[in-house]
């Protein structure tokens, strides 16, 4: 594996690999969306181009953040699942969740402001304890 790393800063070093502007939008939509096929992914209202997206999974795969498998009952559809190092980042998307809400909404209005982000505010380490524990029920990951 190649060295991505600018520095030897922990920071920058995770913003070397989650720090672009579509990565961590795969990992939120696989733990919180469902995501699973490269299909999946580029149908979502996201719309990350096909390039893009073959690009961050792979490098997703390269820094086991993520696994690819083949559909048991279809070898030609790769399935990608988060592995303990990928939901280890699901504090992360929640603490980003309340960050934007919290500073962004009068910019925009129209994001979304439902029940879970009160129940993310309300109790956000018990939602990120159910968040991991029901992807890894759908997923059967132990």
């Amino acid at each position: 594996m190649e060295n991505k790393f600018r520095s030897s800063c922990p920071v920058t070093s995770a913003i070397d690999i989650v720090g672009d502007k579509w990565t961590l939008v795969i990992i939120k939509q696989m733990l919180t969306e469902d995501k699973k096929t490269f299909k999946g992914f580029t149908e979502s209202s996201e719309a990350i181009a096909t390039n893009i997206l073959s690009s961050r999974l792979k490098m997703l795969e390269e820094f086991q953040i993520i696994k690819k498998e083949k559909l048991p009952n279809n070898k030609k559809v790769n399935i990608y699942t988060l592995t303990e190092k990928g939901l280890a980042l699901a504090p992360t998307i929640i603490e980003l969740t309340i960050w934007s809400t919290d500073n962004f909404r009068n910019y925009h209005p129209d994001m979304y402001s439902g029940d879970q982000i009160k129940m993310i505010k309300n109790d956000k380490e018990n939602y990120i304890n159910l968040l991991i524990k029901n992807y890894k029920e759908k997923n059967w990951l132990k």
